[in-house]
């Protein structure tokens, strides 16, 4: 059953209630990453988490390089400052990039492959220092004799910017171009430079930004979020468990100091209604959702599990419903599904949110 306590606990943590920064990339580096296969909806999420509250100021710092977006961990894409993209990726990314080796066969490629493709979008990309659009990227694949159809594009672009060499970089307009990590990431930001290659070093780093942005979280949250070894967890957490409060469960959990002391203090303020966006990270940051929402209702986030989450209204710090964008550009509605009748003055608070709501484009 929902946990409405825990989930207005989360709620502050996250930011989601006080909108505690000033900047985008504030916020994004307070959760450490924020799940970003949707592009407008992260943009939205990390826009809800500062106090301005305005989509163009994340677009502001996707234009001039101070966030960008990566495949650090499990494969997905993640939205992170331009700071902490390397040496994630290269502490988190290696399962993920070797199981994306060992499928390469299925889609005609094998290694010759992928280094040739590699050369030359390195070599296209040096004389373009604000990237290019994923459209034109695979058009000189293409006229280079590497076919892109069936997934080959997606799976080079996701390797070879998981593997460090490429980053979804600079905002044109409508996307990210993707752009030469070592041309448009600030320099000496990888896991040597960082932590002089200390793994456990920079696994503590990481968990301490998920326990502050995401906790009460436990470490096997943590480890599922990240896909981090346990004992490598637990070897960081030896390093920082000073710094956070904890309960007494088989299972410990653990969150920033006062938190539990704000939370009480903001009253009502954690429980107002909110609209989120689809893939934000108080739904996606932890394992085990059903804190926020029943089993079945879970069901009803990703219709036939499809990995495509519904935008979510969250009244009382739980799921109530999902709502969707209606009508054309200039005329957009508010379109609510909830689950049972929403109350009149959520109802009123629910389409202010709307109507103020971070959107990419009308």
């Amino acid at each position: 059953m929902p946990d409405p306590q825990l989930a207005r606990t989360r709620l502050v943590a996250q930011g989601l209630v006080t909108r505690p920064y000033k900047k985008p990339t504030q916020a994004v580096e307070a959760l450490g990453a924020m799940q970003g296969q949707d592009l407008p909806g992260v943009i939205a999420s990390a826009a809800l988490r500062t106090d301005a509250g305005n989509v163009n100021d994340v677009l502001e710092e996707l234009r001039t390089g101070q966030l960008v977006r990566g495949y650090p961990m499990r494969g997905t894409v993640f939205l992170m400052a331009a700071t902490d993209m390397l040496w994630m990726s290269e502490l988190c990314g290696i399962p993920a990039l070797r199981a994306s080796t060992n499928r390469r066969h299925h889609l005609g490629l094998d290694d010759d492959k992928v280094n040739r493709a590699r050369e030359r979008v390195m070599e296209v990309l040096s004389d373009a220092p604000n990237g290019l659009s994923r459209a034109e990227l695979l058009a000189h694949w293409e006229s280079g004799g590497q076919p892109t159809t069936g997934g080959v594009g997606y799976h080079l672009l996701a390797y070879l910017i998981g593997e460090g060499t490429l980053c979804h970089g600079p905002w044109n307009g409508v996307d990210q171009n993707i752009a030469l990590a070592g041309a448009w990431l600030p320099p000496k930001t990888g896991l040597k430079d960082r932590f002089n290659g200390d793994r456990i070093a920079a696994t503590a780093e990481l968990l301490r930004r998920y326990l502050m942005g995401h906790g009460p979280a436990t470490i096997r949250d943590f480890a599922w979020w990240t896909k981090l070894p346990l004992r490598d967890i637990r070897a960081a957490l030896l390093e920082i468990a000073d710094s956070f409060e904890s309960d007494d469960a088989p299972e410990a959990s653990y969150w920033r100091p006062g938190l539990r002391e704000e939370v009480d203090e903001l009253g009502n303020r954690a429980a107002q209604p909110m609209l989120l966006p689809g893939f934000d990270e108080f739904i996606l940051g932890y394992p085990d959702r059903t804190f926020a929402m029943t089993k079945a209702q879970e069901q009803l986030l990703v219709p036939g599990n499809n990995g495509v989450f519904r935008r979510s209204i969250v009244v009382g710090g739980t799921v109530r419903g999902f709502w969707r964008r209606a009508g054309t550009s200039g005329k957009r509605t508010l379109r609510m599904e909830p689950f049972g009748t929403v109350p009149k003055a959520a109802d009123a608070r629910l389409r202010k949110l709307f109507a103020a709501f971070p959107v990419v484009s009308p």
